[in-house]
């Protein structure tokens, strides 16, 4: 979706100002003991209270539609985790991912925390994640290319050791959640869509801890984890093209890590 007006991105920051009261919640509430159904039913709450719809009910086939506010993914689950109802222990990296519409304005954001303070490994894992996928979103700049965004996010991921899923990708969205351009968190400079002014993006990547890029689908359709055992971290910003610097919509950066 392209923006034209500040009129048009006043009532987006609305909408986003609204998923990011509720994912504030979901974080703090993100603990040891607490189980992920028990976060994703108060994903549901908050949505009532705000008079917004969780966006991710309802989507996949018609076979297998998803039936969760949140995809909540612990340790080796690296992303569309179906809420389960056993507790989070320390140690335990878990991935928060969240999106609303509200009234046809659509979010789509997520964060890592570690259950307690984490082990050097994980801690190394969540801060290079972090870097790479800001470091990616701060070049939603008019004239650069898709391409600018994934080169710089899998340079960083790679020299660390770790590496980028390909499967998944970020995306723009707007009035639909998964909008054009489609946005790999790998490639070359200098190549893909070009990104013009107003443009909404949301910019995220699945991160291994493991030079080894491979994952598989869980027989329920849904679930997602690496097949070495290896742990992923994961974050999401939604962002707005800007002429010289990106605009973030959903900003959690300076949000702890555990």
């Amino acid at each position: 979706m392209i923006i034209h007006s500040a009129q048009e991105l006043k009532r987006y920051q609305q909408a986003t100002d609204k998923s990011m009261k509720i994912l504030k919640k979901l974080f703090e509430a993100t603990l040891e003991g607490a189980t992920p159904q028990q976060i994703d039913n108060l994903a549901d709450r908050e949505c009532q209270k705000l008079g917004v719809i969780p966006c991710f009910k309802g989507v996949g086939p018609k076979n297998n539609k998803y039936h969760w506010a949140t995809c909540i993914s612990v340790n080796d689950t690296v992303v569309h985790g179906i809420p389960e109802n056993e507790p989070l222990k320390k140690g335990d990296l878990v991935k928060v991912d969240f999106g609303i519409n509200d009234r046809g304005w659509i979010t789509d954001h997520c964060f890592s925390k570690s259950i307690g303070k984490p082990q050097p490994a994980d801690q190394e894992l969540l801060l290079v994640a972090r870097k790479a996928i800001i470091a990616g979103a701060k070049l939603a700049i008019v004239g650069k290319k898709t391409g600018d965004i994934g080169a710089q996010i899998q340079e960083i991921i790679e020299n660390a050791g770790f590496s980028v899923v390909k499967e998944f990708v970020g995306h723009g969205v707007g009035h639909s959640m998964h909008d054009s351009p489609q946005l790999p968190a790998y490639g070359q400079k200098g190549t893909g869509v070009k990104l013009k002014e107003g443009m909404i993006l949301c910019v995220e990547a699945q991160i291994l801890a493991s030079q080894s890029d491979r994952v598989y689908v869980e027989d329920n359709g849904w679930t997602v984890k690496t097949v070495d055992g290896a742990k992923a971290a994961m974050f999401g910003y939604m962002g707005v093209g800007g002429k010289k610097e990106a605009i973030f919509l959903t900003d959690t950066r300076d949000w702890p890590l555990f």
